[in-house]
């Protein structure tokens, strides 16, 4: 049986620290990402089984790059789970709408 990957994406370094090491605790595969291309990149070279993806970004947010993975016939069956202090019913719902599984 093959460990599950994770791919963590936040531009916020702390971040990516603290849920690398909680899923770590668990024997899952985290791979970091710092931006919206670093993960699309990512993905491209190594799809991951679950894509932890914070929202608010520079450049390109995280509602962008799950359009992106929705888009694409390869990435769009990869579940999204967004990680954000953005908690409004507006964003929980463009969320949703955008293709994560989660918010």
């Amino acid at each position: 049986m093959s460990v599950p990957r994770i791919l963590v994406v936040d531009d916020q370094l702390i971040n990516v620290q603290l849920l690398k090491r909680k899923l770590e605790r668990h024997s899952l595969a985290v791979t970091p990402a710092y931006s919206g291309q670093e993960a699309l990149d990512s993905i491209r070279d190594n799809k991951p089984d679950l894509i932890l993806l914070d929202v608010m970004m520079p450049e390109m947010d995280g509602m962008e790059v799950c359009r992106r993975l929705q888009a694409n016939v390869e990435t769009k069956s990869i579940p999204v789970i967004f990680i954000t202090a953005r908690n409004t019913k507006e964003g929980k719902i463009e969320g949703l709408a955008v293709g994560a599984v989660d918010y």
